[in-house]
């Protein structure tokens, strides 16, 4: 008696692999749509950080950092070093760890003013430090302390806000969605490292890490 084997007929077939096209198709927009969301919260960093010296000088005549009479301005304020502070910049590297800087000083200034969020105690080694969306360090500068050379000149603005741990990739969509669209020309330049000076890059390799920088 023979027995009959059975099998997966042609529309059978048909509708699992359109199936399995769905299911990567679903995967693959659910990805995007996470990748987006990171380019605009990591746009955000920069949008806010700027939003910051803005509010602290229009409510205090003054830059956060650099504001000579931030004790009097903000209860348990630090002020910068004598020799710098006052004089409309925010001197130091826009990732100083020395407690005189103001460029370190920046983020307790906001913070106590009530301006942004966060821990205010400069000596809280994990908690005080301005972190990305990423995970990387955010932070502000003047443009004389955080040189960068593009294609067509230098990095240029009144203040220069950098953003380390981002992605190559991420880097090409935020300068595609708040600058020129080029990683080294424009407002908006990537590079690789923290260190100033620095040449920017034009073609940020997608899987490696660098930090974004943008003139205000």
């Amino acid at each position: 008696m023979k027995r009959h084997q059975s099998g997966f007929t042609l529309i059978e077939i048909a509708i699992v692999l359109v199936i399995i096209g769905l299911l990567l198709g679903g995967v693959l927009k659910g990805q995007e749509l996470i990748n987006s969301a990171k380019v605009k919260n990591l746009a955000s960093d920069f949008k806010n950080t700027s939003l910051f010296i803005y509010s602290y000088q229009d409510k205090y005549h003054a830059l956060p950092g650099d504001d000579a009479l931030a004790a009097s301005h903000v209860t348990g304020a630090t002020t910068a070093a004598v020799a710098k502070r006052g004089d409309g910049k925010i001197d130091g590297a826009w990732n100083s760890t020395t407690a005189t800087d103001e460029s370190f000083l920046f983020w307790q200034h906001v913070r106590l003013s009530g301006i942004a969020a966060g821990v205010t105690d400069t000596t809280d080694t994990t908690g005080y430090p301005q972190r990305n969306t990423s995970g990387g360090l955010l932070g502000v500068t003047n443009s004389t302390d955080m040189v960068i050379t593009g294609a067509n000149g230098n990095l240029k603005g009144s203040y220069i806000i950098c953003s380390t741990g981002i992605l190559g990739k991420f880097a090409k969509q935020l300068d595609i969605a708040l600058d020129d669209g080029n990683t080294a020309t424009g407002t908006m330049m990537s590079i690789s490292g923290t260190a100033s000076p620095a040449n920017a890059d034009a073609n940020p390799d997608d899987a490696a890490l660098f930090t974004v920088c943008q003139g205000v």
